[in-house]
């Protein structure tokens, strides 16, 4: 790896990867940065992906009574908290200018996180294409319809199959199940007990692997291809769950527009994503570059050991290096961020307009966690507390805007059972909070 390390890496990357290698909070602006969005998507994809929900909506909210006060569309609250914002500043010694904002993606129904979004969406994609197959619905028609025997006896004739450390496992299967799909979940070692627990309460068959999440994606790959009537849900290169994803820029833009904020060249928008494989927070930055132009500015953040979408970023090879080619270990409190290799489909694709990367480290996220609990009553799991570093990593930059506004982007943790989430806090509590203050 030496060799590859020398040929390809410039001398900023060098030291970048020296940084990680020291296991430092690592911020990283993106110099190729150029704000044009992508030629493989457009506003008019993502349109349509909204409108693939809303056609589902009546279904969804029969399927899942939680929906039916939103009447079948799955979105979250957007709070400001600034509470948190003093407790960060005191915690690190920095002043993080602006507002801080709270997406609240840990409250999305039916499946609790992030991945419900892009998840659900291609569940219901991959359905409703069967569906048109065989007759049994048009577009036109009420897709309440897919509550009905024909359906689920379709449905349970054909196999999802999906790698995961946890949320988007547990979004697969809490649909796919519920359609009536025969739904498999490899689950990689770094997957919560609990996860796969739900999972199979759910109805779904949960396959354990003793490696980490490239594994077990390799795995229920390989196990797909074997099967005529199984369809794989690939985290690494979908784009039915980014397109879902997307959907979120615009709902967020529209969330704004009601609460009378404004996103412009005097109060840009800052925004922090928790990523693993990158999906997730690839499709969401791309429906914001949609959303706010030039005024939105996305930053990736990894945890410490696990910071293979900067890594990838940062030396032009994408999936073709791992933390673990530079000594990192890729074990992380932060489940749903324990990956080694990222996305090269996504990690191309954001290429152009992702703001930056950073990381975070595991004390730092137990910190954080027990200081939103305190300041703002809010819980979440580990890693959905990764964006929290941002402002405090970013503050120390001088052209954040007159106004501007910090949009930490929570991932997940309303499913953690409270016996758990009582230890987390607790963990929290028992660190300092001046593990904050490891800055660069």
């Amino acid at each position: 790896m030496k060799n590859k390390l020398n040929h390809s890496y410039g001398e900023s990357a060098a030291a970048l990867i020296e940084h990680l290698q020291k296991r430092k909070n690592v911020l990283w602006m993106n110099p190729n940065r150029h704000d044009q969005v992508s030629l493989l998507f457009s506003l008019q994809d993502v349109q349509k992906a909204e409108k693939r929900l809303e056609r589902f909506a009546p279904y969804l909210e029969k399927a899942f009574p939680e929906l039916e006060e939103k009447k079948g569309i799955i979105e979250s609250p957007v709070t400001q908290i600034p509470r948190m914002k003093e407790w960060l500043q005191e915690a690190s010694g920095c002043q993080i200018k602006g507002e801080l904002w709270l997406k609240e993606d840990h409250k999305l129904p039916v499946s609790g996180s992030i991945k419900a979004r892009g998840g659900i969406y291609e569940i219901v994609t991959y359905a409703e294409k069967l569906a048109l197959e065989n007759g049994l619905i048009t577009e036109a028609e009420n897709y309440l319809a897919f509550s009905g025997e024909a359906f689920k006896t379709l449905f349970s004739s054909y196999r999802i199959i999906v790698g995961s450390t946890g949320n988007l496992g547990l979004s697969i299967g809490i649909v796919g199940a519920e359609m009536g799909f025969r739904v498999t979940v490899h689950m990689s070692s770094d997957a919560k007990e609990w996860k796969k627990q739900l999972l199979r309460e759910k109805g779904a068959l949960v396959i354990e692997h003793k490696a980490d999440y490239e594994k077990a994606v390799a795995e229920g790959r390989e196990e797909a291809a074997k099967d005529a009537r199984a369809y794989f849900v690939d985290d690494e290169h979908s784009h039915e769950l980014f397109l879902g994803y997307a959907t979120a820029g615009l709902r967020l833009k529209r969330q704004f527009d009601k609460q009378g904020i404004t996103v412009d060249e005097k109060q840009p928008l800052y925004v922090y994503l928790p990523c693993g494989i990158g999906g997730g927070p690839g499709g969401v930055a791309f429906g914001l570059q949609l959303a706010f132009g030039s005024h939105v500015h996305c930053f990736f953040v990894e945890p410490a050991e696990s910071a293979c979408m900067l890594l990838g970023l940062a030396t032009g090879l994408h999936d073709r290096i791992s933390v673990q080619d530079i000594g990192l270990t890729n074990q992380t409190e932060a489940d749903g961020l324990a990956v080694g290799r990222p996305s090269g489909f996504v990690g191309k694709l954001v290429e152009p307009f992702l703001a930056g990367s950073c990381t975070v480290h595991d004390d730092q996220l137990f910190a954080m966690l027990n200081g939103l609990n305190e300041t703002e009553n809010i819980q979440l799991e580990p890693s959905a507390l990764a964006g929290m570093i941002g402002p405090v990593l970013l503050s120390g930059q001088k052209e954040l805007g007159k106004k501007p506004i910090h949009l930490v982007w929570a991932t997940g943790g309303s499913m953690v059972p409270d016996e758990i989430m009582h230890k987390y806090i607790q963990k929290g509590r028992d660190l300092s909070a001046d593990c904050l203050k490891r800055n660069p």
